[in-house]
């Protein structure tokens, strides 16, 4: 007696971990883009008809008013979101097609301000102004989220972090004398 062991012919995955500050797209039916978030939020579009998706994931929505210079800075949203349309555009993709999922935002620390959903905001509205229809969103509460998104077929999974597992967020603490030539204020 012989056992037989079916072949598949899927390909096998290829894990791509999309760090804060990060946009990428692709149509590869291998890929699988991974991330974890806290208060960042993770955007992941897809063409359904080009079988194109992409993600990115951005640590603030934009940058203060009183910012002054013209140098970009890839952890703000108000970037991220127009290089992943871009990216996917490049790649094929229409953007009357695109379709859209949000995560993250959460406010896990009760003593910051409320980044989580500052950014959540700024997500919602860019794909609002954009013309990008939002289909699923999991935004806010207080818990990390960990995001894996195929961008050939537009499959997502989004699950949330136990605390136990998610790193504490401590501010450090200052000196309450400083010592040397140098006093910290």
């Amino acid at each position: 007696m012989s056992i037989h062991t079916p072949i598949s012919n899927a390909p096998a995955t290829e894990r791509v971990t999309v760090m804060q500050g990060q946009a990428i797209a692709s149509a590869n039916l291998a890929a699988e883009f991974s991330t974890v978030l806290g208060s960042c939020v993770a955007t992941c579009l897809y063409d359904p008809d080009a079988h194109i998706g992409g993600m990115n994931h951005f640590l603030l929505s934009e940058p203060p008013a009183n910012a002054s210079g013209t140098q970009i800075d890839e952890h703000y949203g108000v970037y991220l979101m127009e290089l992943l349309v871009n990216e996917m555009l490049a790649k094929g993709a229409r953007k009357f097609n695109l379709k859209a999922h949000l995560y993250g935002g959460a406010n896990v620390n009760r003593n910051m301000m409320k980044i989580g959903s500052m950014n959540a905001d700024f997500a919602r509205e860019f794909l609002r102004r954009e013309g990008i229809l939002l289909m699923r969103e999991d935004l806010g509460g207080t818990q990390a989220r960990r995001v894996d998104f195929r961008p050939a077929s537009g499959q997502v999974r989004c699950r949330t972090v136990e605390d136990r597992f998610a790193p504490p967020v401590q501010p450090t603490p200052r000196p309450a004398v400083a010592h040397g030539d140098v006093e910290l204020f």
